[in-house]
């Protein structure tokens, strides 16, 4: 039995495949989930040496998977190599650089896939701060604060961070379209 479990969750059987035949021979084993759900049950139930994260995946999305992982403690310790073929996507949600993760672009050659994982397991022992996200989380005693005004507060939070990252999101077709333009 292997001592190291490397989960891969990916849609993508290709790509799981050739993760797979891109690591070097070792004492590990390689789980494997065609989509978030699936990779949520196994990051649950098995002791994992890491984990390999697409970013677009069916029934719960990478992001959503992200953000499970990042609110558990024990699984924020695991290293995390968030992968996708959209960098931009990625950015939206989650600002660079990136502390506590690390991330490779599809398609990636065994080299990059090595060093993504060697630099994932170095951001993974790194002290966390208390947020990871790109939602601010305001924090106050609920005597000191009226509880419908911070409802208000953080319905107006969600909705100018819903705004920033459409912005966001804009500006990344804009650049990409004048890339398009000035070719």
């Amino acid at each position: 039995m292997a001592s190291n479990k490397i989960l891969v969750i990916d849609d993508s059987r290709v790509i799981r495949a050739r993760v797979k035949e891109m690591l070097p021979p070792g004492n590990f084993e390689i789980l494997e989930a065609r989509d978030g759900v699936e990779g949520i049950k196994l990051i649950s139930q098995e002791s994992l040496s890491l984990i390999m994260l697409d970013f677009l995946l069916p029934k719960l999305s990478g992001w959503e998977v992200f953000q499970q992982i990042q609110q558990n403690n024990t699984w924020q310790k695991i290293p995390l190599v968030l992968m996708s073929g959209r960098k931009e996507e990625v950015i939206e949600k989650i600002q660079e650089p990136f502390e506590y993760f690390e991330f490779v672009s599809k398609p990636f050659e065994q080299k990059e896939l090595i060093a993504a994982i060697k630099s994932a397991m170095y951001k993974a022992k790194l002290p966390r701060k208390s947020v990871t996200s790109n939602t601010t989380v305001i924090q106050a005693p609920l005597e000191d604060t009226n509880t419908s005004e911070l409802e208000i507060l953080t319905e107006k939070v969600t909705k100018m961070q819903a705004e920033i990252n459409q912005l966001k999101k804009q500006m990344t077709q804009l650049v990409s379209w004048l890339h398009q333009r000035a070719s």
